[in-house]
């Protein structure tokens, strides 16, 4: 069975604790109500969930639901901890975490204190914060940490808005002291995928970026997106607006002799 446990240690963490046989029903009944919840609040949660001495398996339909229920509430969550001394749970999350959209690990069950402080200790809200700019079409992208997969929801969330009623977005900025890269590969897959979808519906992107690694993308970008894409100082955010917002120069078709 599974059990949501209230542990004042725990406050604002989703405790479930997991014995004897574990079902589909037990997902139904406990597991999917809690991530519904905080679905529909619009809020992220910090996941602990615990595999003690007293576990005895998942049943057939246990295991579906499992991985159901991780694909369809990914989104929902924030951190996870898995706490089990079952050594082909520990190896199969340590497999997984690496391509999930939030920080994952695994502690035995004598560590059950230091999961929560783990998930405690995660930083909370989005690696990024942005602003559409009205009057010009300009998204600016403010980037203080490594890149989580939701923070490309959010992004895409606001960016979709706008293209859909304005058909494309003018300029895209990206401002950050140094690219922070990705928290997981989870991260750079969603990323890869924010660019796959986005990169014929912005017509600039500007890079005001102190990196080593900006020098060389306006470079790279051209092969693989067809937004026109121009590196600026950290310190010139306005010159990187101003250039995004401003219309790319119109090639004139070559004509016949």
């Amino acid at each position: 069975m599974l059990e949501k446990l209230n542990d004042a240690a725990a406050a604002g963490i989703v405790w479930v604790n997991a014995t004897g046989k574990v079902s589909r029903e037990d997902y139904r009944q406990v597991v999917e109500p809690l991530f519904e919840e905080a679905r529909r609040e619009g809020r992220r949660i910090r996941f602990l969930y615990q595999l003690g001495p007293s576990f005895e398996g998942f049943t057939a339909g246990a295991a579906w639901e499992d991985a159901k229920v991780g694909l369809q509430f990914l989104r929902v969550f924030e951190a996870c901890a898995v706490v089990t001394d079952l050594a082909w749970i520990r190896d199969a999350t340590s497999l997984a975490r690496f391509m999930l959209p939030c920080p994952v690990r695994v502690f035995e069950n004598q560590n059950t204190v230091k999961a929560i402080e783990w998930l405690r200790s995660q930083p909370a809200g989005a690696a990024v914060t942005q602003r559409l700019h009205p009057d010009s079409g300009v998204m600016v992208v403010e980037v203080t940490r490594p890149l989580r997969a939701g923070d490309f929801d959010a992004l895409s969330f606001t960016a979709d808005a706008w293209i859909e009623a304005h058909g494309k977005l003018h300029g895209l900025v990206i401002h950050a002291r140094a690219f922070p890269g990705w928290e997981n590969l989870g991260s750079l897959v969603e990323h890869v995928r924010f660019v796959r979808d986005h990169q014929r519906k912005v017509e600039r992107v500007a890079l005001a970026v102190e990196s080593k690694l900006a020098e060389l993308a306006p470079h790279v970008a051209k092969h693989f997106v067809s937004a026109e894409v121009k590196r600026f100082g950290y310190d010139e955010l306005e010159a990187a607006v101003a250039w995004a917002s401003s219309a790319p120069a119109q090639v004139e078709p070559a004509r016949g002799r």
